[in-house]
């Protein structure tokens, strides 16, 4: 996913997990006559792009998955009607009982 900052001035480009894999700064961007004041200019452009970049991408990710997100949310599986039974666990996913780690009993 693409984001944008400062009229396309920085353009930051991001993959499904949020990384950044490219970025572009416009020479329009950069003032020579003032170094300073240029540079934090730009890192606050290349912040606002990256984020926007990365928001773009959460909700592309969440109009696709939807519904589905929800299991990989803080519960895991226990957050699923019926799913903590049907691994044997308690409400929140894990095993209950038992005398190994884990509640297993062998």
């Amino acid at each position: 996913m693409e984001g944008t900052a400062g009229g396309g001035l920085v353009t930051a480009t991001v993959n499904g997990q949020g990384e950044l894999v490219d970025l572009t700064i416009s020479a329009a961007a950069i003032d020579v006559t003032d170094p300073a004041d240029t540079a934090q200019s730009v890192a606050d452009l290349v912040l606002a792009a990256v984020r926007d970049a990365c928001r773009a991408a959460g909700e592309l990710q969440q109009e696709k998955m939807g519904p589905l997100a929800a299991l990989g949310g803080p519960g895991g599986p226990g957050e699923v009607p019926g799913l903590s039974e049907f691994f044997g666990g308690d409400a929140t996913g894990g095993a209950t009982g038992g005398d190994e780690p884990g509640g297993i009993t062998r």
